[in-house]
């Protein structure tokens, strides 16, 4: 027994040693982290469609962003190229290599406090929503400081004060906010329900000069909402108010002769169960365009303003209409229209009204319609509007009426059925019917469109598939009749390559008839994504998450790259 305590000894001393070890603390020196993300395009000349390629036919944006975090404190910058000038129709202020963005915040369970650039958005952000989409060349980031308590749970207040970010530099308004989210579930006990509700305030300052402005240097905005989810239903709301403040005339001057309020309602509504969904979302919209500075700045070049790039845009209102991934369905899309607009004696615009509605159904398997793996079907309806009232030219006026419509911008029926036919097929059917008012949101003709997409995706292996699809457009003017075709392979979890053509065979006009061929293809590696394409780009809007900026034709080779560390 001694020889086995004797032997045993240095065991346990060493284990008693490495737990000591173990008990101390090692130092932290905190984490870095970011990401990289490089976009280029060589345009080239394109003899069939007349294009020469611009000055600096080989550009890129290019975005650094580096992050260091220590408990509860992190701060970060991003640096931004734009090589040797920005993608074409990107905002101008992008040009050259400098620091874009740069914060420092500390947080704890309660308090949060970030100076420099930051990102913020109160309630559904139709007063305030500081964001960044590469993609779309936006970046509203506001520049100074930003104060978020939370004394408990069901609390949350925060108070911000900047100036929005606009290019390499930011606008001369400045910006005070106020929000708050209370939840009330707590207080009322409730078990099977949830109720919260929000107020928000907005103040925008910047000096009028007028002789004896006719509204307030300081524009004053206020917005109250509330949301209720009990078992499957939900229903939420938000007001918004904008103090009286002027409007911009068709030349985009400021005068004491055009002042109005804004306003903006927003409701939504819903069913979800298993199987069924049903949602439905109304807005109406009047003179709510929100700019960090009142008078858009001009390019230069007598037609485009920094409106065109959403530049020193404060607000968010993306359009409410189904973001569709067929390529014939994004040729007529809707962009939200938020603001006075008297493009001449005859349209003239004070905001939107509308709304659409969202039907989802699952048959279930082994039913008649459902078949062996079930059947999904999703209905999609929605319809824009001009506000009714009275509209007059000289003076500048208008008289809304909150009820009823004028005249029609946009709607948007379609079908979706989706059917899988065993464990390999999977197929989709889809019916689209458009009306696009070209004339009063661009200038143009008015459109009518009848769209029919088929697509079938076989897989070879968990991650090995090929998925084709066939899509064909009828509209009754514009640029009238449109095919097109999709070939799209995953080789595995790294590799995919993908082919398309969209072909405006019904052009009135024979040089027009135009493919637009794409052809690329991805490689990913852990958190790397590189993707490479050539082929022609049609020029019109592009969208994201319902916002859009317009790209001119185009014809080269794109390259994209970005990871994450």
């Amino acid at each position: 027994m001694k020889k086995l305590l004797l032997l045993l000894l240095p065991l346990a001393a060493g284990s008693l040693y490495a737990q000591e070890n173990d008990t101390i603390e090692k130092k932290d020196y905190g984490r870095i982290y970011g990401g990289f993300e490089s976009n280029a395009q060589w345009y080239l000349n394109d003899k069939g469609r007349g294009l020469n390629h611009p000055e600096d036919p080989v550009r890129s944006n290019n975005y650094l962003l580096l992050n260091y975090q220590l408990k509860g404190f992190s701060a970060g910058i991003q640096v931004e190229a734009y090589e040797p000038n920005a993608l074409l129709n990107y905002n101008p202020g992008f040009k050259g290599t400098n620091i874009g963005t740069y914060y420092a915040s500390y947080k704890t369970s309660k308090l949060e406090l970030t100076a420099g650039y930051f990102y913020e958005q109160f309630g559904s952000g139709m007063l305030l929503r500081a964001w960044e989409d590469r993609a779309l060349g936006i970046n509203t980031a506001l520049r100074g400081g930003r104060i978020v308590f939370r004394p408990n749970d069901n609390i949350r207040l925060t108070a911000l004060y900047g100036r929005q970010r606009t290019g390499f530099d930011v606008s001369h308004g400045d910006i005070y906010g106020f929000d708050s989210d209370f939840n009330l579930s707590t207080l009322f006990k409730f078990e099977e329900s949830d109720l919260s509700f929000g107020a928000s305030y907005v103040g925008r300052y910047e000096k009028i000069d007028l002789p004896d402005p006719q509204f307030d240097e300081l524009t004053n905005m206020f917005a109250g909402r509330f949301n209720f989810i009990h078992n499957s239903f939900y229903v939420s709301g938000e007001y918004n108010y904008k103090q009286k403040d002027g409007v911009l005339t068709t030349q985009n001057e400021l005068t004491n002769d055009f002042v109005k309020p804004g306003n903006a309602v927003l409701l939504n509504l819903g069913y979800s169960k298993e199987g069924l969904g049903i949602d439905a979302t109304f807005r109406r919209m009047e003179n709510m365009k929100v700019l960090s500075e009142r008078v858009p700045t001009s390019t230069g070049d007598g037609l485009t303003t920094s409106l065109n790039f959403n530049d020193k845009v404060l607000n968010f209102t993306p359009a409410l209409t189904k973001q569709h991934h067929s390529n014939l369905a994004n040729i007529y899309v809707f962009q939200a229209q938020s603001k006075v607009d008297y493009i001449d004696p005859v349209r003239m615009k004070a905001g939107e009204t509308g709304g659409q509605i969202d039907i989802f159904y699952d048959f279930a398997k082994e039913t008649a319609l459902g078949g062996k793996y079930g059947t999904k079907i999703a209905l999609n309806m929605s319809s824009w509007y001009n506000l009714a009232g009275s509209y007059r030219a000289v003076p500048a006026d208008y008289d809304t009426k909150f009820f009823g419509v004028g005249e029609k911008y946009f709607s948007d029926y379609n079908l979706e059925i989706k059917k899988r036919l065993s464990d390999k097929w999977l197929t989709g059917f889809y019916y689209i019917n458009q009306f696009y008012n070209k004339e009063w949101l661009e200038g143009g003709e008015k459109v009518k469109t009848n769209i029919v997409t088929g697509e079938a995706t076989y897989n070879f292996a968990a991650n090995k598939s090929i998925r084709v699809e066939a899509e064909h457009m009828w509209a009754d003017a514009d640029k009238k009749n449109w095919a097109g075709g999709t070939v799209e392979l995953n080789l595995n979890d790294k590799y995919s390559l993908y082919v398309w053509d969209i072909y405006n065979y019904g052009n009135d006009d024979s040089s027009k008839q135009t493919h637009y061929y794409n052809l690329g293809g991805a490689y990913r590696i852990g958190a790397t994504r590189i993707a490479a394409n050539y082929g022609r780009q049609r020029g019109g809007l592009v969208c994201v998450g319902g916002v859009c900026r317009f790209v001119p034709e185009s014809t080269g080779f794109t390259l994209n790259i970005s990871t994450a560390f």
